[in-house]
């Protein structure tokens, strides 16, 4: 077979197959498309109390930023958003150096550690409800047998943050460690050798050498649990559905209270822009942390 045909037969494969996905790529970028075109058309819109709806321009945005319960909601946003991170991240890698070094732990052992992560929100939610209670809950008892005084948890506003971001912590630190394990196993074993041989400590082989080499694989999870956190949602609704009073309620919380409860669509559609537009932006930002650190 000559080169021109070769080239003629590798070009109609290239359109056949072309051909074939074609739809599916299609109706995926439809399916992507059309709800982040709607929402933004709906983000220029006013609905009165009757359904009528009416173009408004950037109404809404210029009310967002006069909005107090905005500004509020970004702020507990950001709040969970980066105790939470710190200390999954801290947290994780710290689970995957032990499940990593811990040679001999029995797989089912390891499947414990890791299982917090497959189980659904709403499960966990619960379940952290049941234990936070302040009457019933088993947290206030351990705290008195232990002969500290109880704590409100979930119902306090000085406390409902950092209760939060714990369960949270519970549930995904398994997922960051997961990430943080595999890129463990993925690291050269050539490199640990001569700092053996040169006589490094252990903290000295963790410091210049485990972590440096890890960096990009911790950026990744923190990107991963950075889309989760800043769209945080299914914990605080099962537990806390923004309170008491609004201290935990979040900028998802906050859209989601006004266009279901409020039925105001397109000032809620305004607030989960801006939340899109804030999510895409910390992705980025990880995007070029990662890309630095990249070896």
């Amino acid at each position: 077979m000559s080169g021109a045909a070769a080239a003629l037969t590798q070009d109609r494969q290239r359109l056949e197959l072309a051909a074939l996905s074609a739809p599916a790529v299609i109706f995926t970028a439809a399916m992507i498309a059309f709800p982040v075109v709607y929402t933004v058309w709906l983000g220029f819109q006013s609905f009165s109390s009757t359904g009528r709806q009416s173009f408004v321009g950037l109404d809404n945005y210029s009310k967002l930023v006069a909005d107090r319960e905005f500004w509020h909601g970004l702020w507990v946003t950001f709040a969970l958003y980066v105790l939470s991170l710190v200390l999954q991240v801290v947290l994780g890698v710290w689970l995957a150096l032990a499940l990593f070094h811990a040679k001999r732990l029995p797989g089912i052992v390891r499947s414990l550690f890791i299982s917090p992560f497959m189980m659904p929100p709403v499960v966990a939610g619960m379940m952290w409800l049941v234990i936070l209670d302040p009457s019933l809950g088993a947290a206030n008892y351990i705290l008195q047998f232990l002969g500290l005084p109880p704590s409100e948890w979930l119902a306090s506003p000085t406390w409902v943050i950092p209760t939060v971001a714990l369960i949270d912590t519970w549930q995904w630190t398994p997922f960051v460690a997961l990430i943080v394990l595999g890129g463990l196993q993925s690291l050269p074993p050539s490199v640990y050798e001569a700092a053996q041989i040169d006589g490094a400590s252990a903290f000295k082989t963790f410091h210049r050498i485990t972590l440096p080499l890890l960096l990009p694989t911790i950026v990744t999870a923190a990107i991963l649990r950075s889309v989760d956190l800043l769209r945080f949602f299914d914990i605080i609704y099962i537990t806390t559905q923004g309170g008491p009073g609004n201290a935990s309620n979040t900028l998802n919380i906050y859209g989601f209270r006004v266009g279901f409860e409020f039925f105001n669509i397109g000032y809620a559609s305004a607030l989960m822009l801006t939340l899109t537009a804030i999510v895409f932006g910390a992705v980025l930002a990880f995007n070029r942390l990662r890309n630095a650190v990249a070896w």
